[in-house]
């Protein structure tokens, strides 16, 4: 079983800037890249304007290199500034694959919930 799936939000930090990209230390193996193109959908006239080196933050894996080790990252579209202290959320490598497996068991239970109190 491969540890990272496309499409999973993971942290990393920051340990380069370069004019194309961002580099990202994931964990002991495993690196990835942010390409300049992944960083916003808007022109990015300079990287630090979103990261800063030895930064801590969330990206979404959009290609894996297995035998390489290596991870294409994005922080397009999603709120990629890790925030500090805890939050009520507990992280995992899944990242919110749980909400998108639970989803739709949610909704169905509170409408049956909604459905149950307008009878009352």
């Amino acid at each position: 079983m491969n540890l990272f799936k496309v499409g999973d939000i993971i942290k990393g930090q920051v340990t380069g800037i370069e004019n194309y990209g961002v580099f990202i230390n994931i964990n002991s193996e495993y690196n990835g890249l942010i390409h300049i193109s992944e960083i916003s959908e808007n022109f990015v006239k300079d990287i630090n304007d979103f990261v800063t080196i030895g930064e801590t933050i969330y990206c979404r894996i959009i290609g894996i290199d297995e035998e390489n080790c290596n991870l294409k990252l994005s922080i397009k579209n999603i709120n990629y500034k890790a925030r500090k202290g805890k939050g009520k959320f507990n992280e995992t490598i899944r990242g919110f694959s749980p909400l998108k497996d639970n989803l739709d068991n949610w909704i169905n239970e509170k409408l049956e919930e909604i459905k149950e109190n307008a009878s009352d």
